[in-house]
């Protein structure tokens, strides 16, 4: 009986860490994005692409045709005039969905989600953007 009560005690305790590693891993990922906007608008092709995971690399196997990329097909992402985060999901242990709320070179608003996959040297790193205008945004 005593080993039942102190598991049900235990309880509460392992929900609580967990929700604080969740929120960890977001802060982590979301520091990654920002991270790479900030790179993206210092001109910084190489810190840019730091952020990319291995499967982006493949792809886009040198830092020029990742920034070529980024500049012809995400001006929004590669200029923005001003961004914030939106809706996360842990998908995942180590799998992350995040919105960021973009407001674009050209004033516009747009909506850019990210996906991220922890590495196994316990970083995140950027496996996906996808880009779309948007009419109305909401977090």
């Amino acid at each position: 009986m005593r080993r039942l009560l102190f598991a049900f005690a235990l309880i509460p305790m392992l929900f609580a860490s967990m929700a604080f590693a969740g929120d960890a891993e977001i802060k982590a990922a979301q520091t990654v994005i920002d991270s790479q906007l900030k790179a993206f608008l210092a001109d910084d092709g190489a810190t840019a692409y730091s952020f990319a995971a291995p499967n982006v690399k493949r792809i886009f196997p040198t830092v020029d045709t990742f920034m070529n990329m980024v500049t012809h097909g995400y001006a929004p992402v590669r200029r923005p005039q001003s961004y914030s985060f939106g809706k996360v999901e842990q998908t995942g242990p180590a799998s992350i969905i995040q919105q960021v709320l973009i407001v674009g070179p050209d004033g516009k608003d747009y909506e850019a989600v990210y996906t991220l996959e922890q590495q196994p040297d316990g970083s995140f790193k950027i496996t996906g953007c996808s880009l779309r205008a948007s009419t109305s945004v909401s977090t």
